[in-house]
């Protein structure tokens, strides 16, 4: 884990120097074991480094290569290293100690800027090219790690780092609020943040999206291009049978956890009751055993009073019975269980504004991803392993939007089969499924009543829900069609990109690295390519993980299809001692005439006359969600007033 800086001025003015190095004072305050720079006439990099995996202890980073005249500095961890040996003839003697920036260097020796295309895992890096004269960047193809920019296009100056904040301080960024970024921010339902990954909160920032490179060169150009696109494959994998399918997953899960074990410290993971976290605990547990390391869970729990008898049946605020259930049966792991006392939503909002340097709207689930932070960092871990792309990726097969395809086809006997099985699992009627697929069969679901959060006036001027539309993106809250979603989810560089800002920055704050196996490009190219009979079966969702997990996950666990985990349910529980004061704030923004710019303050007084007094069900209540969002963005513009 890095916090970098890289600086390139064309005209070689000896002030990069000196900028660099304010930049890095402005590091500082992240844990870290080593920090060094490199410059030259016109050109610095710097990093302040956290020793994540055995090959980075007392590594040079910045890196420079003197022959080939190469400098790099890296924010990296390699997960295709083996295979990256082989296709740059790198001895195995040499392959031990290699570490992760001089293969970065050695791989844009050999592939130049298409160097990219050739990596898997989680970084952001800089490449300064003497011979060619030119700064190379790139990010990793979901934005794990992140890499903001800002240029003088007079000069060809361009500046680069890990976070907005040293940037802001460069002399050259107004630090002037971006309209549109805000614009779609507040047009967006939900939690997600931006229909483009290139702008920031903040006018002249950008970062590098993911899955693309820049180069800075000496005639003042910045190029930026796109490397990778996932899409579904037309020609789906063709295996001979079941049990090949299911030992395919087993084998590029398996391959992506191990890989993400190279730490020289403590190694956690976020522990839910469903699959994907479940599977990836239960690979890294049996993997550990065999090295004589526990693995340490977390796990949030709700508080011992919440009662959240006001869920549907189907849901469940506690997960226990579900994490012990994989605890047990995994064996190998030292369990936690947070339930975070006099932590919620509300009493985090300035925490999470000092990570993120940006408004946020995931409230529901903020205190305790801090919380989980804090714990992992006082148990000397390095790594904490997480499932958040597995819903997508290794436990894909959502039943009735694949009951709605084959209805759509005119598949009706496969169809039929489907249905009837469907109902047999979840003990429903078929005249209930049917209904249900009938809606999803003819156009999807219905419109939520979200509210709308931003200024009508702001959103017009920005042409914010035209935005919207052409990057495919509901301004209403329908939620289209499953298979359409998950194309959109691997197309649309935005929607990755928030993941991977929560997640740097928090390291950054911990001293430790998220890592998702069920991101893996490589898990992610395979889940794609599987055929979609293979998902869903017999009524069955996400068919192929619960049979590829046998013996691997316990079947309360693998094999339960009824009932799914309702993380966050306790936030207004949580709230109660706070809520005159989350009531005050929220009519001190009513009443703030500076916020008509941003915020949709009638429909704000509507949303706040329903939530007079606290009642738990309100937890994920479109009101109380509007009023929390619109509290957390003036806090944002009010410090930003203040700086």
């Amino acid at each position: 884990m890095s916090a970098i800086v890289a600086i390139y001025d064309r005209c070689g003015n000896p002030a990069a120097s000196e900028q660099g190095s304010a930049m890095m004072r402005k590091l500082a305050r992240f844990p870290a074991d080593d920090e060094r720079t490199w410059t030259r006439p016109g050109v610095f990099l710097g990093c302040r480094a956290r020793w994540i995996t055995p090959e980075s202890v007392g590594e040079s980073n910045p890196l420079h290569d003197p022959e080939r005249g190469l400098a790099v500095v890296a924010d990296a961890i390699l997960d295709n290293r083996e295979e990256l040996c082989d296709a740059l003839g790198i001895g195995a003697g040499r392959r031990r100690t290699l570490t992760d920036p001089e293969l970065l260097l050695l791989a844009y020796d050999a592939w130049g800027v298409r160097m990219a295309e050739r990596l898997v895992g989680d970084f952001a890096f800089a490449i300064w090219d003497e011979r060619g004269r030119k700064l190379y960047a790139a990010r990793d193809f979901s934005g794990t790690r992140t890499l903001y920019f800002t240029r003088d296009p007079v000069r060809g100056t361009v500046w680069i780092c890990t976070i907005m904040g040293p940037l802001l301080g460069t002399g050259h960024v107004s630090g002037a609020l971006n309209r549109q970024w805000i614009a779609d921010f507040l047009a967006l339902p939900f939690t997600t943040d931006a229909v483009d990954a290139r702008p920031t909160v903040y006018e002249g920032i950008e970062q590098i999206p993911p899955g693309h490179w820049l180069v800075a060169d000496a005639e003042g150009r910045l190029t930026l291009r796109s490397y990778c696109s996932i899409e579904v494959p037309r020609e789906r994998l063709r295996l001979k049978s079941d049990a090949e399918y299911e030992e395919a997953l087993r084998d590029v899960v398996g391959r992506a956890v191990r890989a993400r074990l190279r730490a020289r410290r403590n190694i956690g993971a976020h522990l839910s009751g469903g699959l994907d976290s479940g599977t990836v605990a239960s690979f890294a547990a049996r993997e550990l055993q065999t090295r004589g390391q526990p693995l340490y869970t977390f796990s949030y729990v709700p508080l011992a009073d919440f009662e959240g008898s006001w869920a549907p049946r189907t849901r469940i605020a506690d997960e226990r019975e579900y994490i012990r259930a994989v605890v047990d049966h995994a064996g190998n792991i030292v369990p936690t269980y947070c339930d975070f006392p006099g932590q919620s939503p509300y009493s985090v909002i300035d925490e999470w504004l000092d990570v993120l340097e940006m408004p946020y709207k995931f409230y529901a689930n903020s205190f305790w991803t801090l919380g989980i932070g804090r714990l992992a960092a006082e148990r000397d871990i390095s790594v904490v392993l997480t499932g958040q792309r597995g819903n997508w990726t290794i436990s894909w097969g959502p039943a009735l939007d694949y009951q709605a395809g084959l209805l759509r086809r005119l598949r009706l006997v496969r169809f039929y089969r489907e249905l009837t099985g469907y109902a047999r699992q979840m003990g429903a009627s078929r005249k209930r499924v049917m209904r249900a697929v009938w809606r999803k069969a003819v156009g999807g679901s219905a419109p939520t009543d979200v509210p709308v959060l931003g200024s009508p006036l702001l959103l017009e001027e920005t042409g914010a829900y035209e935005r919207l539309r052409q990057h495919g993106m509901s301004g209403d809250g329908r939620v289209s069609d499953a298979y359409r979603a998950r194309k959109r989810v691997f197309k649309q560089t935005a929607i990755w990109n928030l993941t991977g800002v929560c997640n740097t920055k928090l390291s950054l704050r911990y001293g430790l690295w998220y890592r998702d196996p069920t991101n893996d490009l490589r898990v992610v190219r395979f889940c794609l390519s599987v055929p979609e009979e293979q998902c869903v079966r017999d009524g069955i969702d996400r068919a192929l993980a619960r049979r590829a997990t046998r013996g691997l996950l316990p079947d309360k666990v693998r094999l339960n299809q009824k009932v799914r985990g309702l993380q966050g349910a306790d936030s207004v529980h949580r709230m109660k001692p706070e809520w005159p004061m989350f009531i005050r704030e929220a009519e001190e923004m009513l009443a703030d005439e500076r916020m008509r710019e941003y915020l949709n303050l009638d429909a704000l007084r509507t949303s706040l006359n329903h939530l007079k007094e606290p009642k738990p069900e309100q937890a994920f209540d479109h009101h109380f969600s509007s009023v929390m969002q619109a509290i957390i963005f003036r806090r944002f513009v009010k410090r930003h007033e203040r700086r």
